[in-house]
């Protein structure tokens, strides 16, 4: 997919000293109690502070209303009240020695505590599906600021549910699939392989708080969308301005410009630059067939280092004809001599067929006058 890779991948369990270390600042500020072993989380006190429900925008009341009584939790101060140190039964495989006895951590509290050893008590951006924001993350934020007293994370970025052929993707439906799976095609769902900035491209078009749903069409659909938008982009990065003056097409492109930064500036919003950058096609391919005069210098300028910036920096994505390029028209070349050959013979059938699934895969093979064969991508 083109990502860097991180850093450092923690895990929960290389990390235990680190939790219990949080949870007993918890404790000492107030906001936990332990119970036979078990420590909880004090919701409602620390709500008379800090509004618990804050990144859902929800009132302590009714996130109560919502929640029944369970069997089993009388030990508990409050129904909202959740575990920071788990007692372990005998027989539990995974439990450390801790203050309060033999146990593990909570769910939430891992979180906390790594993100706090390595991007320190408040970082810019948090992600994560949006089925995670009323529980886990609202839990996450509880107890980091009950241990530290800050805002842990200053934007949080929840995702949309992924969808196949609209359907909610899940193990137990069997239409999930790997990033591998699109790579190879491997999959009883996917007509056939897809490469990697096809489906970065796809999941470009859609805001991320958007539902995305997979699909053969939409996937192929992306995939010429990225061709499009990539061979422009070739074109551009040769043009030269040819004098200063504005023409009357400058206005537009700059204003379709200006409006890619007001939308990314307007919650990552990628599917509306994209519409931007293929607005901005007609230009750039009307000035190619000389439809079109070129910009001025200035806003060519612009233009340029606006596509590289975003579809290169911003949107990481990459030629991928140019890693293979040689390898590819090496085959075509090779195709065309087999396709030639069948023609001679009168093996017309076999020199169509090669034609039609070229043009299938976007590859037009064209016979000239002179007897000779071109083709483009």
């Amino acid at each position: 997919f083109n990502n860097m890779p991180p850093t450092i991948e923690p895990t929960a369990t290389g990390h235990i000293s680190e939790q219990i270390a949080m949870v007993k600042k918890i404790i000492d500020n107030g906001y936990a109690y332990e119970v036979d072993g078990t420590v909880y989380f004090d919701v409602q006190k620390y709500d008379k502070e800090k509004p618990y429900g804050i990144l859902t925008n929800r009132k302590l009341e009714d996130l109560l209303e919502g929640t029944r009584e369970l069997g089993g939790q009388d030990e508990k101060h409050g129904r909202l009240d959740f575990a920071l140190w788990i007692k372990a039964k005998p027989e539990h495989l995974m439990q450390w020695p801790s203050p309060w006895g033999m146990g593990f951590p909570g769910w939430h509290i891992e979180c906390s505590a790594m993100s706090e050893k390595y991007l320190g008590q408040q970082f810019d951006i948090h992600g994560g599906g949006m089925d995670l924001a009323a529980t886990h993350h609202t839990n996450e934020i509880a107890q980091s600021q009950a241990c530290y007293h800050v805002s842990p994370v200053k934007y949080w970025l929840h995702t949309n549910m992924l969808t196949v052929n609209g359907a909610r993707m899940s193990k137990s439906s069997g239409n999930g699939f790997l990033p591998h799976q699109l790579f190879t095609g491997d999959h009883p769902l996917l007509e056939r392989a897809y490469t990697p900035m096809t489906v970065r491209f796809f999941m470009l078009q859609t805001h991320y708080r958007s539902t995305l749903d997979f699909s053969n069409e939409a996937l192929q659909s992306a995939e010429k969308g990225f061709k499009r938008m990539w061979e422009a982009y070739e074109v551009l990065k040769k043009f030269e301005a040819a004098g200063s003056d504005a023409t009357d097409n400058d206005e537009e492109v700059n204003r379709l410009l200006s409006e890619m930064d007001e939308f990314m500036s307007d919650d990552f919003h990628t599917s509306k630059v994209l519409a931007n950058m293929f607005d901005l096609l007609r230009v750039i391919n009307g000035i190619k067939d000389k439809h079109l005069p070129m910009l001025s210098a200035s806003t060519l300028s612009r233009l340029q280092k606006y596509f590289t910036d975003y579809l290169e920096n911003v949107f990481g994505l990459k030629d991928e004809a140019g890693n293979s390029g040689g390898r590819l028209n090496g085959v075509i070349e090779l195709l065309i001599e087999i396709r030639k050959d069948a023609k001679s013979k009168k093996d017309y059938a076999t020199s169509d067929k090669i034609r039609n699934q070229l043009q299938e895969l976007g590859i037009a093979i064209k016979d000239e006058k002179d007897g000779g064969v071109s083709y483009s991508l």
